[in-house]
């Protein structure tokens, strides 16, 4: 009895061990995780001098909008050389010269975000049901194929892009954006969709034809709307991955009608001197759209991504 209750002692402090070692780990990467977007938002409401102060503020002593403010009426200021060289970010009167371009840049963004997630289900749903669902030859080949597309980096490509791009006469447009990107984010949403359709039963597929659904009657009507989690899940990656891209827009963008935000943001850091503040608040502009997506379909994402990597 004594060396059961001993045994039984041992594991209950075992246990207690690995759930405060679980929680430590937990709590030391959100931390990591959360810090720089805590000290993101807070930032955007400190002054250039209490930014800059040490110790840093993690909570704003004087909060203020006019970083805010300055984003928005950045059009209606002009500014020059004079005026840029005098100015002292501390006092919060520095607004980069490439403030006005910040809103219609956003604009641009929403553009290439939104036509690219369009084109990436009207192109990766039909495909990913015909590799799913309908035995050809080479179909195994042909998804290793796609998915080894995105083996090469970003970087690799971006010659034979700019040339492509460059060949069609479509530099310095949304075009440019738009068609690059549903060449690195297509392939992705095949896959997951793929995996996702072929853990749906092909007895549904079956029925359907039998009820004398064509083949996009039984998508449109059948898997189409049980695959819900993995279309939302791609339109966020689709989303997201045109959202925040830098390479390929600072490649294919050289004026302000086409920039999107990244190439705006990273543009506040090459003038007389950086107005962190003025920065911090562009960037917290730049995530509430990412956010909004996730937290209004946060329940369909996990199960979007994973569903598909177990087979029913």
């Amino acid at each position: 009895m004594t060396a059961l209750s001993f045994r039984s002692g041992r594991m209950g402090t075992w246990r207690l061990g690995r759930t405060l070692v679980l929680w430590a780990a937990t709590l030391a990467f959100l931390i990591y995780v959360l810090a720089p977007v805590a000290w993101l938002l807070s930032s955007s409401f400190q002054s250039e001098r209490e930014i800059v102060s040490k110790p840093p503020h993690w909570i704003p002593h004087h909060p203020t909008l006019q970083n805010f403010a300055a984003i928005f009426t950045a059009k209606d200021r002009h500014v020059t050389y004079e005026s840029r060289r005098a100015a002292d970010p501390a006092t919060g009167g520095y607004i980069p010269s490439t403030a006005s371009n910040l809103l219609p840049a956003i604009g641009n963004s929403l553009i290439v975000a939104c036509a690219v997630v369009v084109l990436n289900l009207l192109v990766g749903v039909p495909a990913a049901y015909a590799m799913a669902k309908i035995r050809f030859r080479g179909r195994e080949a042909s998804i290793y194929a796609i998915l080894a597309t995105r083996v090469i980096p970003d970087i690799a490509l971006v010659v034979p892009f700019f040339l492509f791009i460059r060949d069609l006469g479509l530099l310095d447009s949304l075009w440019s954006l738009i068609i690059t990107y549903l060449a690195i984010t297509v392939p992705f949403s095949v896959f997951i969709l793929a995996s996702y359709f072929e853990s749906l039963p092909d007895d549904l597929d079956k029925a359907a034809r039998v009820d004398g659904c064509s083949r996009r009657q039984t998508l449109t009507r059948v898997y189409l709307p049980l695959s819900l989690p993995s279309v939302v899940a791609v339109t966020l990656f689709a989303f997201l991955a045109s959202w925040n891209e830098f390479l390929l827009a600072l490649m294919f963008t050289q004026t302000p009608k086409s920039q999107t935000l990244p190439i705006i943001i990273a543009s506040f850091t090459s003038d007389f001197t950086i107005s962190f503040s003025f920065i911090n608040a562009a960037g917290v502009i730049a995530v509430i759209p990412p956010v909004i997506l996730a937290v209004v379909f946060e329940r369909y994402i996990v199960s979007g991504l994973t569903a598909g990597a177990i087979k029913g």
